[in-house]
């Protein structure tokens, strides 16, 4: 899904999350596609992405996924991710969740439960509590 909207230039920086959000519901609201954009049909299709972003590591060694930008499905990795970013941001202006507030609470949530001290180095999860 693109906006057909140009790239940004040095001239034009990239736009904020609140400037996607925006531009995301104009370009729905102009299709009159509100009405498919419910979080249940949005949440599919952000799915379905993840997806295909997925099947560009699949059967990829660690050595060659952490390469894979400079390959030949770099610019594939680089479309899914965006298709990942547009219905995550529009689920979330649908939910009216402010994506930058949730991203930082959730951090801070994760700082208390995974202190430095008890996972500096580890994979481990620590148990929750409760």
């Amino acid at each position: 899904m693109t906006t057909g909207r140009p790239s940004p230039t040095p001239e034009a920086p990239e736009p904020s999350v609140q400037e996607l959000t925006l531009r995301l519901r104009e370009f729905a609201a102009e299709r009159d596609w509100q009405r498919f954009h419910t979080p249940k049909n949005l949440a599919m299709a952000l799915t379905g992405e993840v997806g295909e972003l997925v099947a560009e590591f699949q059967w990829l060694t660690p050595a060659e996924a952490a390469e894979v930008m400079a390959g030949p499905a770099g610019e594939r990795v680089r479309a899914e991710m965006g298709d990942v970013m547009i219905y995550l941001t529009r689920l979330a202006d649908v939910l009216g969740i402010d994506l930058v507030q949730a991203a930082t609470d959730k951090l801070a949530h994760s700082a208390r439960r995974y202190t430095v001290e008890a996972s500096r180095g580890s994979i481990a999860k620590i148990p929750h509590p409760g």
